[in-house]
């Protein structure tokens, strides 16, 4: 693992799971997306990973022109590096997942290792006044559906977006199992170093959210890449900030944000991702590390630049 001695932090804004219900701060209009991802880069985070939103009803959207609606907004006001999901929202098509990442050419995008049982269902037991009818529904399907990304699927990812546009990526791993699909992808010559692994710990389907297995998917890592990744991880839920803390120790990185954690600390939301951003950044502060900048963060992950995105 490629170790540094400042740490990336990456901002997950929005995210496609967490449903209006749940937080009043959750951002839903391009105007409210666009203020929390530049907020949060003046807090510290190098990166910013975005989904949009139907500005309406708060449900996840494809639509490459909501996108535009923000995407200008961050690069005009911030140097942050911006990270397009390419993961997208339960029934998303292929279609829907790459519309706005091959329109916008960013410089990193998301790209899942694997298909997996992603389990939110439980949340949809939680809340019984919903703001919006698809809520509760959407929350459900995931019990009967999957995060679908074959290796098929990952080879289409690769070809429309790195290969036509230069655009790196954000190699999410649920599990150990990622890591060799990782790890054959790159010895069959289709991906190139040096890689930032986002470890993902939490989700039902995916790896627990127990600290061995944080040791375990670095060491894993460690055999199958040396020196050619970089390490990151956040956690779901409760535990994100120890799994934060856990990663920089071990010389990684870390991704905070409203898309993995709604609250701030015990029984109280979260008013905003800068809150989380300033959060870790005390933590960090306390170990003795410094936050990389936006330039400082393409050059250790050897990104195309700012001005050679499609925003």
């Amino acid at each position: 693992m490629k170790k540094s001695k400042k740490v990336i932090v990456t901002c997950a804004v929005t995210g496609s799971i967490h449903t209006p219900t749940m937080s009043p701060y959750l951002p839903i209009t391009p105007d409210q997306i666009a203020q929390e991802a530049i907020d949060a880069a003046e807090a510290g985070a190098a990166v910013v990973h975005l989904h949009a939103r139907d500005p309406k009803t708060g449900k996840p959207s494809p639509d490459p022109k909501l996108f535009m609606e923000f995407l200008p907004r961050i690069k005009q006001a911030s140097d942050v590096v911006v990270n397009i999901s390419t993961g997208g929202a339960p029934g998303f098509t292929m279609e829907d997942r790459l519309a706005a990442p091959v329109a916008a050419r960013p410089e990193v995008t998301s790209l899942n290792m694997g298909s997996i049982n992603f389990g939110v269902f439980d949340l949809a037991t939680k809340y019984s006044d919903w703001k919006h009818d698809w809520e509760r529904p959407f929350l459900e399907s995931s019990r009967r559906g999957l995060q679908q990304n074959t290796f098929e699927q990952i080879d289409r990812f690769i070809s429309e977006l790195h290969d036509a546009h230069g655009t790196k990526f954000e190699y999410e791993c649920y599990d150990v199992g990622h890591l060799y699909t990782l790890a054959y992808l790159a010895k069959a010559g289709r991906i190139k170093p040096p890689f930032l692994i986002q470890c993902i710990f939490g989700v039902l389907g995916g790896i627990g959210a127990d600290l061995d297995h944080l040791v375990h998917m670095r060491n894993t890592a460690d055999r199958l890449f040396g020196d050619d990744y970089l390490l990151s991880c956040f956690a779901i839920g409760r535990p994100q900030m120890q799994f934060l803390a856990a990663s920089a120790s071990m010389g990684g990185h870390v991704r905070v944000g409203l898309e993995d954690n709604l609250y701030i600390g015990k029984g109280e939301l979260c008013k905003s991702n800068a809150e989380q951003v300033w959060k870790i950044k005390r933590i960090l502060s306390e170990l003795g590390m410094e936050l990389a900048s936006p330039d400082e963060a393409r050059e250790m992950l050897s990104l195309k630049g700012g001005s050679n995105v499609g925003f």
